[in-house]
């Protein structure tokens, strides 16, 4: 495929003094209207002046290691909980940063352990009195008295972050051997804050041909705890969480403001810290909150610098972006002019497509460029297929782009690794000139839509929405769920329960899908104690409304029944605390069902949930397992309610629920329109230019049939991996 003048631009390019040829040559092959730096590169004289728009890249609190070194008291901090140890007698000793990674994180002995550390016995879950422990600030050692024998104790500490994750990471894929290791400062700090803006004002002042300053992203990254076990290199990972914003100024700050004072146990948890599959405390909420404001505040005097130097202001939506977020009614207070998201699949996408308050959204695709990928596989080394990596994540991308525009594209990483892999150059080539369409097809107005309007409800909402916690994670019902929403010709929307209580479930909604496990923030745990969340939504499906369960929606060892929606799904959980009652009996359903209609063969819905049950006479078992109900249908009054025991992204499982959300809306008549007979196969019409894009995300050539909207077929055949456009 050749790129015509009329298909450039829409690119960005990881350019790379040293090989000024290579790059001019792909931004030429590629149609780039932009070149960027990447962390461990820059941009000679020759690429700079050629004429394209230049990014640079800026990571404000690893921007000067000499003064990091100088202010170590103001490196960035993070509670940690050391790892649990049994008391063999009255006196226990513990290493607090055994287990850890002794190169990313060191002990805070600057600030009072006594008054903001914890000590636990995790056995009985009672704090220690501090007149019982001590800590030896040259060993790293606590030593805890009265001890109790067999119990199990913990400490909660503060530890500087010595090496940024972000850079850590890189240096260790890429192999940067004796670089220095550089260190994160906090802004919480006056001096940090006086430092980072004439530090970014020099910076600025030395990038006179940047027209995109790309920040890296804030201050905070996400949080990130490396271990010292090759079996079990990271600790705690989780791209959501808040963990990586503490310290004592900080908890000052925010006593001052919010009016009470939160303690290392808060962040901690017990060991399951901040985690975005945990249900928010509103103490954690408040504190999420006092720090995306103080983020929003400072943020926005450094990209005021930026403006003020006639440069654009864009966020890379990844690495240091905790206290940003960007769905909160906050973000646009930024005035950030651009928004960058790395992405894998179609849900981080529409995660990007999705963000209010700037002009540009982009995105960067994958592979990196990088030797290796995220999980340590070959890429753009011997044993790697970058070519097919980069086909196969274009078509889950593809699939929310159909959906939902962005502006831009780009890649990251090191260009001259390209220079071996040919295929890759073509594949890059392929993806550039089908988002180009993409692009085009969007300038022409929104791609039809069945009148679906789906509300994902979590303890989370919309502040997160298109969100689970980072990229897919495999085996997550929510993930695999979303990542299937994400291409499906139908609305949604993410609300949480404060919003069901506020203002009751949205009009528009027509379903409703709770999906996730027991005592998870997907689920919402203990939500489901209020009554009046389960008031809300049953009265709403007795007017009509049509809910989707899956694996444990509703989920709370609370009431006699378990799921706390059973009433409505017309089946249960069983849990170990009903064994003694019997269950009713049922025969499954005989004959065609329009939720199974494209579904022929044994179901995958990864790990199911095992030991459901029918709890209503008028339950419907359309599949089960081993007498377990796997899909099931039942009516409540005018509404219409569906129970899955698991969910995973698949092409099948994808159509089953696009059906499945027609059925629970009463729509089923719409759903031929426009849709697909192969479930390998997408497509999405353009009622505006009268235009149809027809996507293959099969690594076979593929036949497919289409429904137009006038009830006429429409037959295609399209090789693997491609997209055909027509005019219809």
């Amino acid at each position: 495929m050749t790129i015509t003048p009329q298909q450039q631009g829409r690119f960005t390019l990881p350019g790379e003094a040293g090989y000024e040829d290579l790059t001019l040559e792909l931004a030429k092959r590629w149609g780039a209207d932009a070149i960027r730096d990447s962390d461990g590169t820059v941009l000679s004289d020759k690429i700079t002046e050629a004429g394209f728009d230049i990014y640079s890249t800026v990571c404000m609190v690893r921007m000067d290691n000499a003064w990091a070194k100088a202010n170590m008291d103001k490196l960035q901090q993070n509670y940690l909980m050391s790892k649990p140890v049994a008391a063999e007698g009255s006196t226990l000793q513990i290493d607090l940063l055994n287990g850890y990674f002794r190169e990313q994180f060191k002990v805070n002995a600057n600030d009072d352990p006594k008054a903001w550390w914890q000590v636990f016995d995790r056995t009985t879950s009672e704090e220690v009195p501090a007149e019982q422990w001590d800590f030896d600030a040259e060993s790293g050692i606590v030593t805890i008295r009265n001890t109790k024998q067999w119990h199990r104790y913990t400490v909660n500490f503060l530890a500087y972050r010595i090496w940024e994750a972000i850079s850590m990471y890189n240096h260790i894929t890429n192999n940067w051997g004796d670089r220095e290791h550089l260190m994160p400062v906090d802004p919480i700090y006056p001096e940090t804050q006086e430092f980072i803006l004439r530090k970014l004002q020099q910076w600025i002042d030395e990038h006179p041909r940047t027209k995109v300053v790309r920040f890296t992203s804030m201050f905070y990254n996400f949080a990130w705890f490396w271990g010292d076990s090759p079996r079990l290199r990271y600790n705690y990972s989780d791209w959501g969480a808040y963990d990586n914003t503490v310290s004592p100024l900080a908890l000052q700050k925010f006593r001052e403001a919010r009016g009470y004072a939160l303690t290392s146990e808060d962040f901690v948890n017990a060991g399951r810290f901040g985690s975005s599959h945990n249900v928010p405390s509103k103490r954690y909420m408040d504190w999420m909150d006092f720090v995306n404001e103080f983020v929003v505040s400072f943020g926005r005097k450094c990209i005021d610098l930026v403006h003020a130097s006639d440069k654009e202001a864009f966020m890379f939506y990844d690495d240091h972006w905790v206290g940003t977020e960007p769905y909160s009614d906050r973000f646009k207070d930024f005035q950030f002019d651009g928004m960058i998201k790395c992405v894998f699949n179609a849900f981080e996408a529409r995660k990007c497509a999705g963000v209010e308050h700037v002009k540009t959204r982009e995105l960067r695709l994958h592979p990196y460029l990088f030797p290796t990928g995220l999980k340590g596989e070959p890429t753009f080394k011997e044993g790697g297929n970058p070519a097919l990596d980069c086909k196969r994540f274009w078509v889950n991308i593809r699939r929310g782009l159909l959906r939902a525009p962005v502006d831009r594209i780009g890649l990251g990483g090191y260009l001259h690794l390209v220079q071996d892999f040919p295929d890759f150059v073509d594949a890059v080539e392929q993806v550039a000139g089908e988002y180009r369409a993409i692009a085009a097809l969007h300038e022409g107005g929104a791609p039809y839509a069945a009148p679906v309007n789906v509300a994902v409800l979590t303890a989370w909402g919309k502040l997160r929405s298109w969100i689970c916690s980072g990229h897919f994670n495999h085996g997550l019902e929510l993930n695999e769920m979303i990542e299937s929403l994400a291409g499906l010709p139908v609305n949604v929307s993410f609300i949480s329960f404060d919003d069901l209580l506020k203002s009751g479930v949205p009009h528009d909604v027509n379903v409703i899908i709770n999906c996730g496990r027991a005592g998870s923030a997907w689920s919402g745990g203990d939500h489901w104690q209020n009554p009046e969340i389960n008031d809300i939504i049953t009265a709403w499906v007795a007017r009509g409304g049509g809910l989707i369960g899956v694996a444990e929606p509703s989920a709370c060892r609370y009431s006699s029944q378990y799921f706390q929606l059973s009433h409505l799904l017309g089946v249960d959980r069983e849990t170990g605390q009903t064994l003694s009652k019997d269950k009713m009996q049922y025969e499954p359903a005989q004959g065609a069902h329009f939720i199974l209609e494209d579904t022929p063969g044994e179901l995958d819905f990864g790990h199911d949930m095992d030991k459901v049950f029918v709890t209503s006479e008028d339950t419907q078992v359309l599949a089960e397992r081993e007498c377990s109900p796997r899909i099931a249908t039942h009516s409540f009054q005018a509404g219409r309610s569906l129970y899955l025991s698991g969910f995973k992204f698949t092409p099948q499982n994808t159509r089953l629920l696009h059906r499945a959300l027609c059925w629970a809306a009463n729509q089923q008549d719409v759903f031929l329109r426009w849709t697909c007979s192969n479930v390998l196969t997408d497509c999405a019409y353009y009622p505006a230019q009268k235009t149809l894009a027809v996507i293959n995300s099969s690594d076979n050539a593929e036949e497919t049939t289409i429904i137009n909207d006038k009830g006429e077929p429409l037959n295609f055949k399209l090789e693997p991996h491609k997209m055909k456009v027509i005019q219809s």
